[in-house]
């Protein structure tokens, strides 16, 4: 089921009216290639060779070689496509003619900000600093900085559907604002070596993205109520259900991280999200449970789980406003109950 549901995500990602062809006999290194959302992007310049031909050199640079052969078991014997093993946070060792870098690798689940502060910043820091000076030794075509929605910190409620300018408070000295100051001095570093140095940078700031390949054991709500699903549990509720989340089916995003790269203006930041699937955690919980009527599960409210690592999020409301990336030409297209419906089936 999982493979069907991957090829038909990949038909629809390169039927997009993007210049593809960019692609053909590139270089392309992403950085925590094997992490959920990158590694889509991987299958898809991986599809565009075996469909189209185009020649493009896929490098992964990943830390955990375990992780990534388990996830690119189908390209092992593909000569388009090896893995460079080593932390971002080191100087890259890598020689070769780069056209185009996607920068990923970063600590994303909340349940490491407690635990490992100093990973979470570094990557995003550090490793944005390697991947930069490679970048300089390059011809570069295009380098995609990934950051997060988590940059808004707590805006004011009149400035959502949040823009690409609108920014909320966020404290330093909270521990939890070692993942979102990060991804500002990312950004910030992207737009300092495009200014400097002529570096063709471009920033996505995706909002809650869902689908197959996601870690179901991160501590985010949402993999928390696949993992249920798919476990023939009832639906668990750690808080009052009434924080609202805008979800996008990974599809769809990795359409529009694919848009930035290639359509995207220089030293600009663009979100990446379903404005039209903003719902709160409570509602969320009870549509899932009546897309799988015949496993007859509930939505059950507990006490909040003690989880020392997992630093919880003061925002209460998150919703992008895409107005600018729609200008590139894109727009989310899968539904709350067809893009669930699709993530539990490509589990099974």
């Amino acid at each position: 089921m999982s493979k069907k549901i991957i090829e038909e995500d990949l038909k629809n990602i390169i039927s997009t009216d993007l210049p593809w062809e960019e692609f053909k006999d590139s270089t392309v290194l992403i950085s925590g290639a094997s992490g959920f959302l990158p590694a889509y992007m991987v299958d898809t310049l991986m599809y565009l060779n075996k469909i189209r031909g185009l020649n493009i050199e896929v490098i992964g640079l990943v830390r955990n070689k375990e992780k990534a052969l388990s996830r690119f078991a189908n390209y092992q014997n593909r000569k388009d496509f090896r893995l460079l093993v080593q932390d971002v946070c080191s100087p890259i060792d890598c020689t070769d003619n780069i056209d185009y870098i996607i920068h990923a690798a970063s600590q994303a689940s909340p349940k490491y900000y407690g635990s490992d502060p100093v990973g979470t910043l570094s990557a995003n820091i550090l490793g944005t600093h390697n991947l930069l000076t490679l970048a300089c030794k390059n011809s570069l075509k295009s380098f995609l900085f990934f950051s997060s929605c988590e940059v808004y910190g707590q805006v004011v409620y009149s400035q959502i559907p949040t823009k690409e300018d609108r920014y909320g408070y966020l404290d330093p000295l909270h521990l939890r604002s070692c993942y979102a100051e990060s991804k500002r001095m990312g950004e910030t570093m992207c737009l300092s070596w495009f200014s400097q140095y002529g570096l063709p940078t471009k920033i996505v700031r995706p909002f809650h993205t869902y689908g197959f390949g996601m870690s179901l054991n991160d501590g985010r709500v949402y993999a928390d109520f696949v993992a249920d699903i798919l476990s023939n549990r009832d639906i668990h509720i750690k808080s009052d259900g009434m924080a609202t989340r805008a979800f996008c089916y990974i599809a769809d995003a990795t359409m529009g991280f694919f848009t930035v790269l290639l359509n995207g203006e220089n030293g600009q930041a663009y979100n990446v999200g379903n404005d039209l699937c903003e719902i709160s955690i409570m509602d969320l919980a009870n549509r899932l449970t009546t897309l799988f009527p015949d496993k007859k599960l509930n939505v059950v409210k507990d006490c909040p789980a003690n989880d020392s690592g997992y630093l919880k999020s003061n925002v209460s409301r998150s919703c992008p406003d895409i107005t600018k990336i729609a200008t590139l030409g894109w727009q989310p297209k899968t539904s709350i109950e067809d893009g669930f419906r699709r993530t539990v089936l490509s589990f099974l």
